[in-house]
């Protein structure tokens, strides 16, 4: 839900709002045709009521005499009560009350306003918020001799639109014509909010957007700022190894790698970031949108990996087979050399003395390694580090028997990558070590170089995917490690650096993959 709320929310709210609006308009309205009616219809009923009572004989006998005052109030009180007036009041020519239902104003003057009462003509007005009128009483010589105010209270506001009945057809209309006016403005704010579209072209967009997140051969996932995963698609579930509830999830909820979690997080950035999981190479692109968080997109490059490292493994046979031809060209050039001079047993020393060498090092290499594949591998390995000028030499205590083909495949990978990471850090003349030792249930391989070393806070981001200290080609940087990292945990094991007098990996494999 977006942070203005769901749009059938958004619905209601302006529904009641237009609902609020169209009741108050009625109320109002309500309000005001019941006070235009009460002050039409109560002021000639208050006018009639205070002119019966100014005409009484009886009253006006008692008003012109002060001693029967005391009379008065039963004309006012009879009054009151048969015309269902708030009040009767009768005052002398002075306004002074002499009789009213509230004794706290006999003998108070009495608020007469603007009347004209006084001055012998009858009065219809507002006071205090109601009716009144006002009605002289004349006396036998023509002159004022008091007044009678007669006076409604107006209604209260329920009591005005409860009281207008007559005019429902009126207030019907006006609450239709508001009720169309709302429904119009909101129907526009929808279809604004929707970008014009009609519920079955939403509908349709949606279902076609499922479609195609769904039928690419690319991975998609989409997150808000938080990191929280909004969409994924079947793809990169696959790739990601994502569990079926992953989305409305955080990144560091799932059992993601770390390098993973730098790139779905933007904390890793660049082009096609490079990432190893569950044995697939993946590529990343992090691409963020503003507010709204981020999309991510991933492909899988396992196959195109395994394509270059096969073509990598025939460069390296390339470069072994040219680095013997190179090695084998001038040694028959100084055989050739040795001939012309007549040096014959110069020429027999040498031939014994590269025959003694070569013999010696497949010997070594035979006698401590069984396995086949990584005697192999360590012979050519010595032809390249030959050419180079660098020595490569194994450890006295170097010892591997025969094991099985993934093992011996995870030995390969291992020791073929410590060792070419060793001749790239040699720049000079220098000397490369390779222990291989075996017990029930590990192997250890330990490779130690004559080189500058690893700088003690990038031990560990030298395992790190993409990472790398020499400038290397754009999407091949640092996988070579991280390849033996993985490798290593995928079976349980661990590969660490650390520094004497030069680099020393070591990497243990377990003998069983764990379950």
């Amino acid at each position: 839900m977006g942070s203005r709320g769901s749009l059938a929310r958004q619905l209601l709210v302006w529904q009641l709002v237009v609902v609020v609006a169209l009741l108050g308009a009625v109320g109002v309205l309500s309000v005001v045709q019941a006070g235009n009616n009460f002050r039409s219809t109560e002021g000639s009923k208050m006018l009639s009521v205070a002119e019966n009572v100014a005409a009484t004989e009886g009253m006006r006998v008692s008003l012109a005499d002060p001693l029967r005052h005391y009379a008065l109030a039963p004309f006012a009180e009879s009054a009151r009560s048969l015309s269902g007036a708030s009040y009767v009041i009768i005052t002398d020519p002075d306004r002074k009350v002499l009789t009213s239902p509230d004794p706290s104003q006999v003998g108070e003057p009495l608020d007469v306003g603007d009347s004209t009462a006084l001055q012998g003509r009858s009065w219809v007005g507002q006071l205090d918020g109601g009716t009144v009128a006002h009605v002289p009483v004349i006396g036998d010589d023509g002159k004022v001799i008091g007044l009678v105010a007669a006076g409604q209270q107006a209604p209260g506001f329920w009591e005005g639109v409860l009281d207008s009945p007559d005019n429902a057809l009126r207030l019907l209309g006006v609450a239709l014509v508001i009720g169309v006016a709302g429904s119009l403005l909101l129907a526009r704010r929808v279809k604004n909010q929707t970008l014009g579209l009609e519920p079955h072209e939403i509908t349709a967009l949606v279902e076609y957007r499922e479609a195609l997140l769904h039928g690419i051969k690319e991975g998609v996932v989409a997150l808000d700022p938080q990191h929280r995963i909004t969409l994924v698609n079947d793809h990169a579930r696959e790739l990601l190894a994502l569990p079926e509830d992953a989305v409305g999830r955080s990144v560091s909820e799932l059992e993601l790698d770390e390098r993973l979690r730098d790139v779905l997080t933007g904390r890793a950035t660049g082009v096609d970031q490079l990432a190893l999981t569950g044995g697939r190479v993946l590529t990343l692109n992090y691409m963020p949108l503003d507010v709204h968080g981020a999309v991510v997109t991933l492909r899988d490059r396992t196959e195109l990996m395994t394509l270059r490292d096969e073509l990598d493994a025939t460069r390296h046979a390339t470069d072994t087979l040219r680095a013997q031809a190179h090695e084998f060209s001038n040694r028959l050039h100084t055989i050739a050399g040795l001939v012309e001079l007549g040096e014959y047993d110069e020429v027999r020393g040498f031939i014994s003395r590269i025959n003694t060498a070569q013999g010696a090092w497949r010997a070594e290499v035979g006698s401590k390694v069984s396995d086949p594949a990584v005697a192999a591998l360590l012979i050519a390995k010595s032809s390249l580090a030959a050419e180079r000028g660098i020595g490569l030499r194994m450890a006295p205590d170097s010892s591997l028997g025969a094991v099985d083909e993934e093992l011996s495949t995870d030995l390969v990978t291992v020791i073929g990558n410590l060792v070419d990471n060793a001749l790239d850090a040699l720049s000079e003349r220098g000397w490369i070590e390779v222990s291989v030792q075996s017990s029930a249930d590990e192997i250890s391989v330990v490779v130690r170089d004559s080189g500058p070393g690893v700088a003690a806070e990038l031990a560990d981001e030298v395992f790190r995917h993409g990472f790398t200290t020499k400038a290397a080609e754009q999407g091949q940087r640092g996988l070579g490690l991280a390849l033996i990292r993985q490798t290593c945990l995928r079976r349980g094991g661990s590969v660490q650096v650390h520094n004497e007098d030069g680099a020393v990996f070591t990497a243990r494999l377990p003998t069983e993959v764990p379950v």
